[in-house]
């Protein structure tokens, strides 16, 4: 469908500009280190007053080596005792944070991320469990995933994720060449993958996630759709795949890479297509921007009813958590205010050992901010929005509110991105293909002359 649209590379070469992925509104740009401790006690004794639905995330830092595209905060190390250490340190953050939550707050969602939480050995992971279970309130019905690296997890470490409660994996396979692997640092034959995937459904591990990379050195379309061939034969439950981001000045492994072997950006947006159209037809849904998900799958469930949201993991169910992260660089998402913890070990350390939470930035959403919030999350959740329910949510009148924004929208409607109808504006099945550009539209903070960081290109 979207191959035979006219002028579509046209299209791609107008709107491929920098812009942020919406995984929050505001982003991490806007987080600031100047604040005054009053604003995390505020809203920290506001949180403790009453039970509320929660998300926790557990960043482990670990990785055995270095993938050369890889832009997550991270440490290189092969010594993995130094996950001992950090369990500890961990314990004291839980029992810090245990102070601003109320006691009957269920747990609904838990999600351990790195780096490679399969750095840690099954007696790590099981003491991380067990760290959790003692000091939560578990929902029954919680999510529990992690992202497993195939390269480094081996059957023990599986049984110690299922006994901990975890039911969901995320497994990291980006490329199933052979000289994609090899240009980007991650030697990865496919059958660990399949042997790891086999494993997980042995212990009942069965709600399985695949991420991908598109762009990457050395790939081809046709290398590309083979690699959506040997995945899919996996039959996971959803796939992630991503546009690879080449920001070496704020990455500096990427600078490892060969910028003469990266695919051209005609290839590339040839990659994104390939697997839009050919998914649908393998029995995945597309979600939005770069999920695909079954029918039955819990994220296809919530963009049906109106529940999918998204959060620094990206694409997520179960919309109004609140997310309260551990670890060095995690980034905490409530409703009034983000905050992020300490990027440097040892500084995350050393504000434990004081009895500091390890608070290194902040940012206090206006409510402006949240009015925009919800108009981007609509957008990249819903590709819709739905002017009287946008008024019952907000109370705000969205065609008078955003009568500018939506002046300057006409240009991506003449480019058959979107319609702006009477009841609503609904993105086309073209401009999800554009669906940050459209977002960006929305975004206050673009418009300020200090933006801050770079932003990855939207298409």
């Amino acid at each position: 469908m979207l191959k035979n649209t006219s002028g579509l590379f046209d299209l791609v070469n107008k709107y491929n500009v920098a812009g942020p992925r919406y995984t929050s509104y505001p982003t991490a740009v806007q987080f600031t280190e100047e604040f005054p401790p009053g604003i995390l006690d505020d809203s920290f004794s506001k949180r403790a007053g009453s039970a509320r639905p929660l998300s926790l995330y557990f960043h482990i830092p670990f990785c055995f080596s270095l993938c050369w595209y890889c832009g997550c905060t991270k440490i290189i190390t092969r010594d993995q005792d130094r996950g001992d250490l950090y369990i500890e340190y961990l314990q004291k953050e839980i029992s810090l944070v245990q102070n601003t939550i109320h006691p009957d707050s269920p747990v609904q969602q838990i999600h351990l991320g790195g780096g490679t939480p399969t750095f840690l050995s099954a007696g790590q992971l099981q003491r991380l469990g067990d760290l959790i279970h003692s000091n939560f309130t578990i929902h029954r019905d919680v999510e529990f995933s992690v992202e497993i690296d195939p390269r480094r997890c081996g059957e023990e470490q599986i049984m110690a994720l299922k006994k901990i409660g975890c039911n969901r994996a995320s497994l990291g396979v980006q490329d199933t060449n052979h000289e994609v692997q090899r240009a980007i640092h991650r030697i990865q034959p496919f059958e660990e993958t399949q042997v790891i995937t086999n494993l997980l459904r042995k212990h009942d591990i069965n709600k399985i996630n695949v991420d991908l990379i598109y762009g990457l050195p050395k790939q081809t379309p046709d290398t590309f759709s083979r690699t959506i061939d040997d995945v899919a034969g996996l039959a996971p439950d959803r796939f992630a795949i991503y546009s690879y981001a080449h920001l070496p000045s704020l990455m500096p492994a990427q600078k490892l890479l060969n910028e003469n072997e990266f695919p051209s950006s005609s290839e590339k947006l040839d990659m994104i297509i390939t697997a839009i159209e050919r998914l649908p037809e393998l029995g995945y849904h597309f979600i939005g921007m770069d999920h695909f998900a079954r029918e039955d799958d819990e994220l296809t469930v919530a963009l049906e009813n109106g529940t999918l949201q998204r959060n620094f993991q990206g694409y997520s169910t179960r919309a109004k958590l609140e997310m309260i992260a551990f670890g060095m660089s995690g980034i905490s998402q409530g409703d009034e205010l983000y905050y992020q913890n300490e990027k440097d070990l040892a500084r995350y350390y050393a504000m434990l050992d004081d009895g500091k939470l390890p608070v290194n930035k902040v940012l206090q959403l206006t409510e402006e901010d949240k009015i925009r919030r919800a108009v981007i999350m609509q957008v990249m959740c819903r590709a819709s929005i739905h002017y009287e329910s946008f008024y019952e949510e907000t109370g705000i009148r969205f065609r008078e509110f955003f009568a500018n924004e939506l002046d300057h929208l006409k240009p991506m409607e003449a480019d058959g991105l979107l319609l702006m109808l009477d009841d609503r504006l609904a993105i086309t099945d073209l401009g999800r293909l554009f669906i940050r550009n459209i977002a960006m539209v929305f975004d206050q903070y673009l418009t300020k002359k200090k933006r801050g960081r770079p932003f990855s290109s939207t298409v």
